[in-house]
């Protein structure tokens, strides 16, 4: 049977897709559901329709399934966030455990996935104030566990200011006051925001015609020390609005209004940094390459374990911080280092895991393609204490055969944390030509650390650990840490 557009079935769901839509089949053929629980029974809309495959808008729900739960947001399903809020936190934690376990048998060929995985790390508790408006954190798991926030500013079709969060698959801003997986501390800070733009009449960004100032608002928190930091992203060079009271040839005359801002916000608890970031590109990128602190600090602090980072708004830093410490710990266990090992780091950003694996390592080496979290790292390794560890800018796939090919260094564990598309092949070859005795990959996407573990259990290596973490509850994405090791070193 050939399905169509806007034809309505009646479908059970039995299954959930890579992003945690909803799987059901009409006459054996797959249709994705949005929104759709495994076990719930609804009635769909066929929204588009391809050969083997279709994909359909959920219209009613017939028969909620068990692992349905009713989202804290009220916004969750049109958001792109929290594409998952409607599935109990422990079935989301099976399906993730689930989803890593399928990717290393199809693409990985682990066939003996089952033996290897580790239970998965989920959230222990919501990561919340305890005095949070209905003390949300008592009925509902895993929220306000971000520390880094990204707010949109534009207007609406009716001329109000909006400022949230896209709609999935989007650029229409859903407004709201309250995100419910970020720190608190936003609520205050979008509602004066908010406030702030309308009373300066600071114009927000028109994504169209690549007019307008205010682009997005950027919020850091540290969860372990308290600090805050607010960084305004701007199509322009300064913060401009109008004073109110101002009239005449004044009122047309735009004015500097970056300290009103500090006035707005300066009593902000923990607030140690406020910035305006500069983005006049004509494209989807958030921020621009420029920062230009107006109050306080240029970055704010926070810790990982019992290591120091400082963070400034274009650094990379983890999240979910409290979850990122477990998944550090789980990489320096599966390492094993016992103080007298040379370590490589591929892909270090500001030196998160090269800190925390030069703790117990003898000298630590980070590679990162980024100069500026090349300049964090060093930053960082000083203020810690670290004088075994060394950070090299540039692609890991050029800087590895480059210290190993023309300066013979080697290495007995190396470390890798790619982006979402994997580790380049060249990185790879290096990496077997170096024999480390161990390698430990921490991913951010199952289907490429399958993709590259198969590579590196063809070039000999086996797979002995594998263990998942929950970084990001309510989403589909899931962090996995897997350890290799040649069966020669044993």
């Amino acid at each position: 049977m050939a399905l169509e557009k806007n034809q309505e079935f009646e479908v059970t769901i039995e299954d959930m897709g890579n992003e945690g839509e909803g799987i059901g089949h009409i006459d054996g053929m797959a249709v994705f559901v949005k929104d759709a629980v495994v076990g719930d029974v609804v009635r769909i809309k066929i929204i588009k329709a391809k050969k083997n495959y279709a994909y359909g808008r959920l219209m009613e729900l017939i028969t909620p399934s068990q692992y349905r739960v009713e989202p804290i947001c009220p916004h969750a399903r049109r958001c792109g966030g929290c594409s998952i809020m409607q599935v109990d936190y422990i079935k989301q934690l099976a399906w993730k455990q689930d989803k890593v376990m399928n990717c290393l048998k199809r693409i990985g060929g682990i066939t003996n996935v089952e033996d290897l995985m580790e239970p998965i790390i989920g959230m222990e508790s919501p990561v919340s104030d305890s005095d949070v408006v209905f003390h949300e954190s008592d009925v509902f798991p895993a929220i306000r566990y971000r520390n880094k926030a990204q707010f949109p500013v534009r207007r609406d079709k009716d001329g109000n200011i909006v400022i949230g969060f896209y709609a999935g698959r989007t650029h229409s801003v859903i407004d709201t006051d309250v995100c419910y997986l970020q720190d608190a501390v936003n609520d205050e800070i979008i509602r004066r925001f908010r406030r702030f733009l309308n009373e300066y009449d600071v114009e927000p960004y028109d994504e169209e015609r690549h007019t307008g100032l205010v682009r997005h608002i950027l919020t850091r928190v540290g969860r372990k020390t308290g600090e805050v930091m607010i960084c305004v992203i701007i199509n322009g060079t300064e913060l401009l609005g109008v004073v109110p009271g101002t009239s005449g040839a004044q009122k047309k005359k735009s004015m500097n209004v970056e300290q009103e801002l500090v006035k707005c916000m300066e009593n902000i608890p923990g607030l140690t940094s406020i910035s305006i970031n500069v983005n006049r590109e004509k494209s989807n990128r958030i921020l621009g390459d420029r920062c230009r602190t107006i109050w306080g600090s240029d970055t704010i602090s926070d810790y990982i374990g019992n290591v120091k980072y400082q963070i400034n708004p274009l650094s990379f830093y983890q999240v979910n911080p409290e979850q990122t410490e477990k998944l550090y710990g789980k990489a320096l266990e599966y390492a094993d280092l016992h103080g007298d090992e040379t370590v490589w780091d591929l892909y270090c950003g500001i030196g998160t895991i090269s800190l925390f694996l030069a703790q117990k390592a003898k000298k630590v080496m980070g590679v990162e393609i980024i100069p500026e979290a090349i300049e964090d790292a060093r930053k960082n390794a000083k203020m810690n204490g670290f004088d075994n560890v060394e950070f090299f800018v540039g692609k890991a796939e050029e800087v590895l055969p480059e210290q190993y090919e023309k300066h013979g260094v080697y290495a007995d564990v190396i470390v890798v944390d790619p982006p979402r598309k994997g580790c380049d092949e060249v990185a790879i070859s290096t990496m077997v030509k170096m024999q480390p005795k161990k390698i430990v990959y921490v991913s951010c996407d199952p289907a490429t650390l399958a993709r590259d573990v198969k590579m590196l259990v063809a070039a000999g290596y086996e797979v002995k650990k594998v263990c998942a973490v929950d970084q990001f509850g309510h989403t589909g994405h899931v962090e996995t840490v897997a350890l290799l090791s040649r069966p020669a070193t044993e």
